[in-house]
């Protein structure tokens, strides 16, 4: 498992640290790294891999198992097949017995080490050739909140098991895509057995998180921060919209912390349907902690004045 990055150096935190402690470290380096900000695309896209791996219980389990939470890149070294000196196989962790028989049939040593049936008839299954579709194989693509946002074309190489070689398609991302959001590639997955039909590809979207912006579904959600006096009073601010526009919102007289404010239209592009959705815009009040004696004048008069 050489040359495999190290997450927990990527994201600075030890690998004993928590949840919340790993979500934290995240969010500051993608705010410090993001291109919007002048950081670098590479470094950022090493963040987001890492976040997304020690983020997730179960990758993070086989990834400080094995180095990696790409299971097919873990290597099964089981030194022999029951008997003297051979090695108790649970065969649950390795699929059905469907699963395993598709494997052998195609030539694959499942048991390694050599392994492999010249016939079947001690295991009593009949038919063996006839023709089998391959399995179906999955793989995640990950985009930024951007390329997500815009629409993008991606060249993407995978190993793909069974196949000699490595597969190369391009994937289009449609404007607005979702994180989730699938793409089907049909017969690009697992080679079938005798003549059978290869599998199918399944390529997930997942998109990395924005320093500024997040999704549900085609609204896009972000926050602005208001003074007291402001959202008392009335007033109107200027907000960035995803597609890199400036909007000017009115705030109403007597907004409450947060309140949203919505922008009809300046969302992402609906994938299915047409238009974009709009742009939300959660408010923040702080409360002043700091106040000269002016402010604080004020405020004793407001308060004097409301009894």
């Amino acid at each position: 498992m050489a040359n495999k990055p190290d997450y927990y150096k990527t994201l600075g935190v030890s690998k004993n640290a928590t949840a919340d402690e790993i979500k934290k470290a995240y969010r500051k380096m993608a705010r410090e790294n993001h291109p919007d900000a002048g950081g670098d695309e590479e470094k950022f896209k090493d963040i987001n891999e890492a976040y997304e791996v020690l983020s997730d219980d179960k990758k993070r389990q086989l990834y400080d198992q094995y180095g990696t939470a790409d299971q097919s890149q873990i290597p099964f070294n089981w030194g022999g097949v029951g008997g003297a000196g051979g090695t108790t196989v649970n065969f649950s962790d390795f699929g059905s017995w469907q699963d395993i028989l598709d494997q052998v049939l195609r030539g694959e040593g499942v048991m390694g080490g050599g392994f492999s049936f010249d016939g079947l008839g001690d295991f009593g299954f009949g038919g063996s050739k006839q023709p089998r579709k391959g399995q179906d194989t999955t793989a995640d693509l990950q985009l930024t909140f951007d390329e997500a946002f815009n629409g993008t074309t991606k060249r993407v190489k995978l190993r793909i098991p069974g196949r000699d070689e490595t597969t190369e398609l391009d994937v289009n991302v449609p404007a607005g895509a979702n994180d989730g959001d699938r793409q089907r590639f049909r017969g690009q997955g697992v080679p079938g057995a005798n003549g059978g039909a290869a599998g199918d590809l399944v390529i997930t979207m997942r998109i990395m998180d924005h320093p500024q912006f997040s999704r549900k579904g085609a609204d896009v959600l972000t926050t602005a921060q208001v003074s007291m006096a402001d959202a008392a009073l009335g007033t109107s601010i200027v907000v960035s919209a995803p597609d890199g526009s400036k909007v000017r919102v009115k705030v109403p007289a007597g907004t409450q912390p947060g309140a949203v404010l919505s922008v009809k239209g300046k969302g992402a592009p609906r994938v299915k349907g047409s238009g974009n959705g709009n742009l939300k815009i959660t408010l923040d009040i702080p409360v002043p902690t700091n106040l000269n004696e002016a402010q604080r004048k004020a405020l004793e008069d407001f308060q004097a004045a409301s009894k």
